[in-house]
This record gives structure tokens, C-alpha cells and sequence, in this order.
């Protein structure tokens, strides 16, 4: 008995211990709570106070400033200057930007269909690209027009954003735009209606030339080109797809350089067309439950089995990231190219009064490893934000569904890395991005256009030795130059030693090297002839087949397409590729 006593005195002496505990835990509970609410108290407090502060703010500018405020414009700059102590990515639309949004999210307009930009030359606002199938197209406005007034409005003293707001309006409109054409010197009128534009999200697809890469074998390779992901792009890449392997199709590129995303919903369909049903593509954690959300594929897939290489580069941004790192994480495809841009942030756009609106980023993505590839996080102080990138040392590993490793942070890093060719100076500076004052390259592309009715085929189109030797001639009496950055380092390198001291004594070092690195036009021309006859063949043939033409015909240009060929061509290292390798 005495043992049985004992053994009762310690159970109770353990319920009591335990009670103990839990009176202790809820005690904790309680003051966790408190300081909770306290918190939660102090913050809203806090916002309330903050929230006056602006108020009154505002009513005594508004009453004793000297001049009288535009309401819209100082708040909306407030919101904005508010905004940008937080990510790039939330953004206020007053109601006169609310149509950027909504076409930045369908990619859907009401206009002309048809590209502007300003002639450094010329001082005009000309039409660069026309859309095939669009209403400029239609009506016969051509690369290289001036456009000269939009109904009675004149735009010849006017810029690219005026001029594009006046050819915009309601779907159905009609307007008259009078053009100046260079080639010819007559001015036309062209009445044209608006309607209602979307921009092509998949500009080409259709199967490679095998010539590409020689001495592989002669397996025909389809090739789909998306460069954003707005509303029904999965359906247009699946009819694509399903077109390709009707045609014989026995390996995929799928191309997402320069596609900067949109819809994530419309990158979970496109995963499901090579990945089962079911399985989970990408998850939103947000600071709220209705901010967390977890998109799974939802439909039969068409092909589970094709060998399938995705192009990615630096521009290859949200959408298009989860779209690759999916495919990677389920080791459903091979990603080849350079790191992606790293967006791993989700926005929502949210109505506001009176016609506004506010894109709010909620919460970020992570894809089937479990993953997160946001590159820079986007901090608070006490001065507004600041950007913080990841540094590949902090970054985690993770593994994909066969066990391979990859990292979060950083976008998605390639299973093959190739690197694009380097543009020199003398193509940047010939080229629209170069803002080349004399405009010797958009010119010469436009008057040959004049000269030429039709074109060959985009894959058989070539300049011949006669053009180009015109072009060139073109350059030098245009009186085109440019500051290449090696003479420039070497000034800054100059006036560095003459400061310290040393230029004296270096100075015949200094001449042979200025001598050496001097630049000749005509001698960068013949060095670069084979990109820069890319380049005009490329513009030429935008002209007459449109995007698609230009896509096709830049193709056997591509080294990082070359290479996705190659490794189509040979199994054994495609599936190495996508198969863990034992450590050393």
C-alpha cells in the first residue's frame, strides 16, 4: 500500500506541476496577446496620427500658399513620392493613366497599331512599325512617314507621348492624319478608324531550319516566341504547340528572352501543357489570407514527354520566371541563356475612388521547389527606401523534383549558360537606342524601302555587296561619329596622371596608346560588317513580313538558339542535364 500511496502522492504532485504549466502558458499567452493588441493599438494610433498630419498639411497649403494648388497634382505627387519609398512595383494611376494599366494587364488598346518614334534629324515623330493586320498597316502608312497633324491638330513641334496620346481613343473613332513622305516628298491624308489593338504576345512560332547547326541530326525542332503574358496568351501557345506537333514537331524551344511576365495564371497554363494535372506550379504568401494563395495545373496536359529547351535572359522577368523555374524545379525542361531578372514579388490592381487606381504588390511567389528568386530586397529607413541585392553568398539551395540543386535569389540561374555576342559602339551608336543625330541607319533602311517593292523570303533575304558598300558610303557623307568608351577612359586615365604627377614621364606610353585606340569610321564599319548587315537586313525585312518576319529571320543570327539546338540533337547530354550529378 505504501507503494501505491507513493505512487498516487506522485501523480498528484505531477497534475499539480502540470496545472502549473498551464496556468504559466496561458499567463504567456495572455500577455503575448496584450502586447499584440498594444502593438496593433500603437500602429493604428500611429496611422491615424500620421493621416491628420497629411490632412492638415494639405488645407494649409491649399489655404495660405501663395499660389493656388492643383489638388490632383500635388496629393498624386505625394502618393507617388509615398510610393516610392517602397518597391518599383506599386504604382498610383490617377484616372488619366488608368488606360496604361489596363492595357499593361490585356495588352489591349484602341488606336492604329503601328510603333512611333522622334527623328533626331528631322525633329518629327515619324511611324516606325506599322502591325500587320492593324489599321496603319491597312491604310498604307509606311516606315520613315512624317506624320504632320492628327485631324486639324499640327504635331510637327510635338513629342512621342503627345503624338500617341492624339492617335489613341475610343475603339470605333475616326480621325484623318496627314503624312509627309520622304521617299517621295508628297504629303497624303489617310482617314483611318481606330479599333480596338492587341499587342501580339506571340509574334512567331513554326519549326527551325536544321541547317542552323551543322552536322547534327535532322530532327525537326518547333520554336514558339512569347514576349508577354497577357489574358488567352495560353490558349495561343497551346493552338501553337498542338500546331507544331502536327507538323512533325519532335523537340521544343520555347523562347522568353525579353518577356517581362504578366499573368501568373496564364504561366500556370502554359506549365500545364508539359506537366501533369494536379501539380503545384507556384504559391503567393502574402501578409494577409487573401493574399496567400497556391495555383496548381488544372487540365490535361498535351505532352508530357518532348524534349523541351527554355530561352531566358536578363529581361526574362516575373511570369516568365515562373514559368521557366517551374519547368526546372518539375526537371521538365533544360533553361538555357543568362540569369533571369529576378522578380519574385506579386501586385494586384486594386479600384480607387473617383476612377483611380493603385497596382499593390502583396506578396511573393515561390515556385515548385520551394523557392523564392527575388533578386533585391526593397527596404525601409528613416531617409525613405533603399535597394538591397542578394548577394550570391546568401542565397539557399534547394532541389528539384529529381533531387538537382538550384538557389533561391538572384532570378533563375540557367542549366547551361550562354552569353549574348557584345554590341560595339559603332551598331549602339547607328542605332535607334544610340540616338544617332544624323539618323543615317533608319534613313538608309527607308529609302531602300522606296527602291524595293518586294523582298525574298525572310530566311532567304540578304543585303547584297552593293548595298552595303552604298551604306557605308552613306555613314561617311552623313559626317555619323562617336565617342567610343576606350578613348574616353583614356582621357579620364590622362588627366588622372597629369594630376599625380606621372603623365610626364609616361607621356610617350600615353601617345601610343591614344594613337592605338583612335577610332576611324570607316575601318569600325568594315570590322563590324557582318553584325551591321544583320541589323539593316533585320530592319529591312520588319518592314515587309512584320514582327514575324524579323523573328524568323533573326534565327540563324542566334547563338543561344544554336546552342538549344545542339543540345536537342543530343539526348544523352539533354537528359545528363536534368539529371543529378554525384558529388566529387
Amino acid at each position: 500500500m505504501a507503494l501505491h500511496y507513493g505512487f498516487y502522492d506522485y501523480l498528484c504532485r505531477s497534475k499539480q506541476q502540470l496545472l502549473k504549466m498551464k496556468r504559466q502558458c496561458l499567463a504567456l499567452m495572455a500577455l503575448l496577446l496584450t502586447v499584440a493588441a498594444t502593438a496593433q493599438k500603437n500602429h493604428n494610433l500611429d496611422v491615424a496620427k500620421n493621416l491628420d498630419i497629411f490632412n492638415q498639411v494639405y488645407k494649409n497649403l491649399d489655404l495660405l500658399y501663395v499660389d493656388t494648388l492643383n489638388p490632383g497634382e500635388v496629393i498624386g505627387t505625394g502618393i507617388k513620392a509615398m510610393l516610392r519609398s517602397l518597391d518599383p512595383y506599386t504604382e498610383y494611376y490617377p484616372e488619366s493613366e488608368t488606360k496604361d494599366l489596363k492595357m499593361m494587364l490585356t495588352g489591349k488598346y484602341a488606336g492604329i497599331g503601328a510603333l512611333i518614334r522622334y527623328h533626331q534629324k528631322l525633329k518629327r515623330v515619324v511611324i516606325d512599325e506599322p502591325y500587320e493586320g492593324m489599321p496603319a498597316a491597312v491604310a498604307g502608312l509606311k516606315k520613315g512617314d512624317i506624320i504632320l497633324s492628327i485631324d486639324d491638330s499640327v504635331m510637327t513641334q510635338r513629342n512621342v507621348s503627345y503624338v500617341s496620346s492624339r492617335l489613341r481613343g475610343d475603339a470605333g473613332t475616326n480621325f484623318v492624319v496627314k503624312i509627309l513622305r520622304p521617299s517621295t516628298g508628297k504629303k497624303m491624308s489617310f482617314k483611318l478608324t481606330r479599333q480596338a489593338i492587341k499587342l501580339p504576345e506571340l509574334p512567331y512560332y513554326g519549326l527551325i531550319d536544321s541547317t542552323l547547326v551543322p552536322n547534327t541530326l535532322h530532327k525537326k525542332i518547333g520554336y514558339i516566341n512569347l514576349n508577354q503574358f497577357t489574358e488567352g496568351c495560353a490558349k495561343d501557345v497551346r493552338r501553337a504547340f498542338i500546331d507544331l506537333k502536327k507538323q512533325g514537331a519532335e523537340a521544343m524551344v520555347f523562347d522568353l528572352r525579353g518577356n517581362g511576365g504578366g499573368s501568373e495564371m496564364e504561366a500556370v497554363d502554359i506549365v500545364n501543357l508539359w506537366v501533369d494535372k494536379g501539380q503545384t506550379i507556384v504559391e503567393n504568401r502574402g501578409k494577409i489570407a487573401q493574399a496567400t494563395h497556391s495555383y496548381k495545373t488544372r487540365l490535361e496536359p498535351v505532352d508530357t514527354k518532348m524534349p523541351l529547351v527554355v530561352l531566358v535572359n536578363g529581361e526574362t522577368a516575373s511570369a516568365s520566371e515562373i514559368t521557366s523555374g517551374a519547368l526546372q524545379d518539375l526537371d521538365r525542361a533544360v533553361v538555357v541563356g543568362t540569369r533571369t531578372y529576378g522578380k519574385g514579388l506579386v501586385q494586384i490592381p486594386l479600384d480607387m475612388p473617383y476612377n483611380t487606381n493603385l497596382k499593390l504588390t502583396t506578396s511573393k511567389y515561390y515556385i515548385p521547389s520551394g523557392r523564392c528568386i527575388q533578386a533585391i530586397n526593397y527596404r525601409r529607413n528613416g531617409t525613405g527606401g533603399y535597394r538591397e541585392r542578394v548577394p550570391d553568398s546568401l542565397t539557399h539551395v534547394f532541389h528539384t523534383a529529381a533531387g538537382r540543386e538550384v538557389r533561391d535569389g538572384g532570378g533563375i540561374t540557367p542549366d547551361v549558360e550562354v552569353k549574348n555576342d557584345t554590341l560595339p559602339n559603332i551598331a549602339f551608336y547607328l542605332s535607334e537606342s544610340g540616338q544617332d543625330s544624323t539618323e543615317v541607319m533608319f534613313d538608309w533602311v527607308v529609302n531602300y524601302i522606296s527602291r524595293h517593292p518586294t523582298i525574298a523570303e525572310p530566311r532567304q533575304f540578304h543585303l547584297s555587296d552593293d548595298d552595303f558598300a552604298d551604306f557605308k558610303k552613306q555613314v561617311a557623307e552623313s559626317g555619323f561619329t562617336y565617342d567610343p568608351v576606350s578613348e574616353k577612359q583614356l582621357q579620364e586615365l590622362v588627366k588622372t596622371a597629369k594630376i599625380e604627377g606621372y603623365y610626364d614621364q609616361a607621356r610617350e606610353a600615353f601617345e601610343l596608346l591614344e594613337s592605338k585606340l583612335r577610332h576611324d569610321v570607316a575601318t569600325d564599319i568594315d570590322k563590324h560588317e557582318d553584325l551591321l548587315r544583320q541589323m539593316l537586313e533585320l530592319e529591312i525585312i520588319a518592314a515587309y513580313y512584320y514582327q514575324a518576319g524579323a523573328i524568323e529571320a533573326g534565327l540563324k543570327y542566334d547563338n543561344q538558339l544554336k546552342e538549344a539546338i545542339r543540345l536537342l540533337h543530343t539526348p544523352e547530354e539533354y537528359q545528363k542535364l536534368l539529371t543529378p550529378q554525384p558529388k566529387l
